[in-house]
């Protein structure tokens, strides 16, 4: 009895201050857009981060991470989210399955259950900017990446349509973006498709879905081989991102921005030097020519930490690489994002008054507040 009481009294908390946050996106590229950004993989890696993207008179550049479906612990994320408006990093979170138990190199195919799981979990974190950008998982158009499958472009766009309904049931503000293709995949439809003829096929297996999302994610490589010079008129480059843009924004009745997400060269196959001035020139004379089509380039990757993605970190060994150097010395812009009301953090106080008002029976409420804003959502949708 007393449990279903404290329950019924958090959750009213809670719809007081969720019935006043009536929102929706806002367009990065209308303001001030600092598109200068890394992908990592750990949230201890925001202070690297940020000394990286917001140097030279930046703010508010971007990073990317990914969560899996078995990694949703509340404290860590809402941790990572703070940490972002700390250091005023706008976070870009790419949705993953986890690797086939039979085969890790393989990961799982999502389904609407891991989708509506995400968005529960992730509409309980207070975020930084008032846009919560979600990327819908990764590289579809691979077999390694889709369940060991034959990639299934309709399917996708299925899954992404509904992703695209069931965030945004849950609120207005997150900022949906299409995963990210190999932009060096052959077309066998076997294990691949190549990436332009697979975003063809998702749209005409589902023409509304390109007005239910918000972007796109390109992972625009030097290929082949990550290790070509930057160009503006190849497919497979650091220019994939052009032929993308163009494929859904004809079919569009609005602007589908593009988020570089992953990019950059080898550095056991090139020089550092080469790299970085590889980088310059990308920055300069190709992605700087397209900042009203871009919202945020985070290469892959800050730091591997002594893995298997070594050769494209921009620090090896705790050694920043001069590619790094040459990211870092850059003038960047202030970027002015909408910045979110720390709602959540007015309701977690709420609940600590009234845990000291129950600390005063014999009852033991401090497990029942515990994660309370993800229990409210699965209680009610």
């Amino acid at each position: 009895m007393f449990r279903f009481l404290f329950s019924i009294l958090l959750l009213t908390l809670v719809f007081a201050f969720s019935a006043q946050n009536v929102s929706a996106i806002y367009d990065p590229l209308e303001k001030p857009n600092n598109f200068f950004g890394i992908h990592i993989l750990f949230p201890s890696e925001l202070d690297e981060a940020a000394a990286l993207v917001n140097s030279q008179e930046g703010a508010w550049g971007y990073v990317t991470i990914p969560i899996q479906t078995t990694d949703k612990d509340l404290d860590k994320w809402q941790k990572f989210m703070d940490e972002c408006r700390e250091k005023k990093l706008i976070p870009i979170v790419r949705l993953a399955t986890e690797p086939l138990y039979s085969d890790t190199s393989v990961w799982r195919i999502p389904t609407e259950a891991d989708i509506t799981d995400f968005a529960n979990f992730l509409n309980s974190l207070v975020w930084p900017v008032e846009n919560k950008y979600i990327i819908v998982f990764n590289e579809t158009n691979r077999f390694d990446e889709w369940g060991g499958q034959p990639p299934d472009p309709k399917r996708y766009g299925e899954l992404l349509s509904f992703t695209s309904d069931i965030f945004k049931r849950r609120s207005s503000d997150f900022y949906i973006v299409m995963g990210g293709m190999d932009n060096a995949s052959p077309n066998d439809r076997i294990k691949y498709m190549d990436n332009l003829v697979y975003i063809e096929e998702m749209i005409e297996s589902n023409p509304e879905l390109v007005n239910k999302i918000d972007g796109f994610s390109s992972h625009s490589y030097p290929n082949p081989g990550f290790s070509q010079p930057p160009s503006a008129t190849k497919e497979e480059s650091t220019a994939t991102y052009k032929f993308e843009y163009d494929i859904l924004n004809k079919n569009s009745s609005k602007k589908i921005p593009a988020f570089i997400t992953e990019t950059g060269w080898v550095s056991d196959s090139l020089p550092d030097d080469v790299v970085a001035s590889y980088y310059k020139t990308a920055y300069e004379d190709i992605w700087g020519q397209d900042e009203g089509k871009i919202v945020a380039i985070t290469p892959f990757l800050l730091n591997s930490t002594g893995g298997q993605f070594e050769n494209f970190s921009f620090i090896i060994n705790g050694q920043k690489t001069q590619h790094y150097e040459s990211t870092r010395e850059i003038v960047k812009t202030s970027g002015l994002p909408q910045i979110s009301e720390v709602k959540g953090i007015q309701i977690k106080a709420e609940v600590k008054k009234v845990e000291k008002f129950f600390s005063r029976t014999t009852i033991d409420t401090s497990r029942y507040a515990q994660n309370f804003v993800t229990e409210y959502i699965k209680f009610f949708f």
